[in-house]
């Protein structure tokens, strides 16, 4: 009989660890809280979406535009990873790596893409803009990078993984046969112009090579790190409105937004992933088609727009702007089980006399409705139930304590807490890394405050 003496030892995970993701539907500013946070994270992760996500970083007067690179790599003691879960385009990844060494952030040894990742190819953008074309008025609002038809070879179990990379043979005949299946399809089903493919492999193999030194398992190292007592940072794309699952379905991304993919993604068990930091604006913004139960076609949405440079980083789209949206904010919160929020714009607010908050929403048969609705068609319909809220007269822009406040902007702080359960631990009072305040006393603003003093 086979004798136990004692329980097998499990590695140590350090608390500390955190993930950051956006509450609401993308664009929130979570590359600037990443940004922030990152200096006290010797490990950040990536874990979802393709470069149809895009996160601002602002550093002095440089501005970084990422789109697949975790907002970590600005810090140059961070070691960043990229998961299973995320789908690459080699030439956009290229480009960004590019773009960061021309300003001065080496990525050489401090990038690591999971060998599982799938590779975006030619016909997949292709195929995307071809389906979107076809939808008309259903459009969906893609951005037309190849991030679904992608996804969709991932569940079709056809996709080519990101370890072909550092086997250019296979590479090459894999990426031709899938892309030649990718053109009839093109031409029977959407009546377009197939890809052409000697082009469209040159593009493929042309990355290769480069891209093939940073394929590594994320998994291990990852254990690695938080075993040795480093905490990371999990970074995730998009937001919890436009998840596949409990977003504004169809309107929504092609992958998971909430935490629990992180540890899918990443190949760890969910211990290791740590407390759940929600970015939500002060404001509710959209781009994209899709239900928006705030948005202000008037004046004031309009003026938010403009105040907040409210226009996407990857495709310049203007965005839809509107109210906080109190539904969905804890829709999202209960959802995605967000311990706090960093409430970021606030300063977009300032001069505003009256700010409006939506509570509930409205039904068509005049019924309220307080939780989210699963069917998009009749989310469209609501009306939205306001609670008008005093605006304040001084500024909030650049302020980086709680106390300096104008006290209309701690009563709006406090209502947006009140409403949707949780704390508001950090603030952002502008684009830079310093216009940023920790607030409130719950544990994740005591940490926030520690890593903001460490600065």
């Amino acid at each position: 009989m086979l004798e136990i003496d004692k329980e097998p030892e499990v590695g140590v995970v350090d608390q500390i660890s955190m993930m950051v993701i956006g509450g609401q539907w993308g664009d929130e500013g979570k590359g600037k809280v990443v940004d922030l946070l990152s200096r006290a994270f010797p490990a950040v992760v990536r874990y979802n979406g393709g470069h149809n996500a895009g996160h601002t970083v602002r550093v002095g007067e440089r501005k970084f535009a990422l789109h697949l690179v975790p907002s970590g790599i600005i810090h140059p003691e961070t070691r960043c990873y990229m998961g299973a879960g995320l789908v690459i385009d080699p030439t956009a990844l290229l480009t960004e790596i590019d773009r960061l060494r021309d300003e001065g952030i080496e990525v050489e040894g401090r990038l690591s893409l999971s060998p599982r990742a799938a590779i975006i190819l030619p016909t997949h953008r292709a195929l995307d803009l071809a389906r979107e074309g076809r939808r008309g008025e259903g459009k969906i609002g893609t951005t037309g990078r190849g991030i679904g038809p992608a996804y969709q070879d991932i569940a079709q179990r056809r996709c080519l993984r990101a370890w072909t990379l550092a086997s250019p043979a296979k590479l090459e005949e894999s990426a031709r046969r899938l892309m030649e299946q990718h053109n009839e399809e093109l031409v029977a089903l959407y009546g377009a112009e197939p890809v052409e493919l000697d082009a469209a492999v040159d593009e493929v193999m042309a990355g290769a090579q480069r891209l093939a030194p940073l394929i590594r398992e994320v998994g291990p190292e990852i254990r690695r790190h938080a075993d040795g007592g480093d905490p990371i940072l999990f970074e995730g794309a998009q937001g919890v409105l436009l998840d596949l699952n409990w977003g504004t379905y169809p309107f929504v991304t092609s992958s998971s937004c909430l935490p629990g993919f992180a540890a899918a993604s990443c190949g760890v068990g969910p211990r290791y992933l740590g407390p759940v930091l929600g970015v939500m604006k002060a404001y509710s913004t959209r781009v994209g088609s899709g239900p928006f139960p705030t948005e202000d076609f008037g004046p004031d949405g309009d003026g938010l727009r403009d105040r907040g440079a409210e226009y996407g980083t990857t495709t310049g789209r203007p965005r839809r702007c509107g109210w906080f949206d109190v539904v969905a904010a804890r829709h999202a919160v209960e959802t995605a089980g967000i311990d706090a929020l960093a409430l970021t714009k606030i300063d977009v607010l300032d001069g505003l006399k009256t700010l409006k908050v939506c509570v509930a929403y409205e039904g068509p048969d005049g019924e309220v409705i307080d939780t989210m609705p699963p069917d998009a068609e009749l989310l469209d319909q609501v009306m939205p139930r306001y609670v008008d809220i005093p605006g304040w007269e001084g500024a909030t822009e650049s302020l980086v304590s709680e106390e300096g406040l104008p006290e209309g902007a701690k009563t709006y702080l406090k209502f947006l807490e009140d409403q949707v359960g949780v704390p508001i631990a950090l603030v952002s009072t502008g684009p830079r890394r310093e216009e940023t305040m920790a607030r409130g006393r719950s544990p994740m603003a005591r940490r926030i405050a520690e890593i903001l003093s460490e600065a």
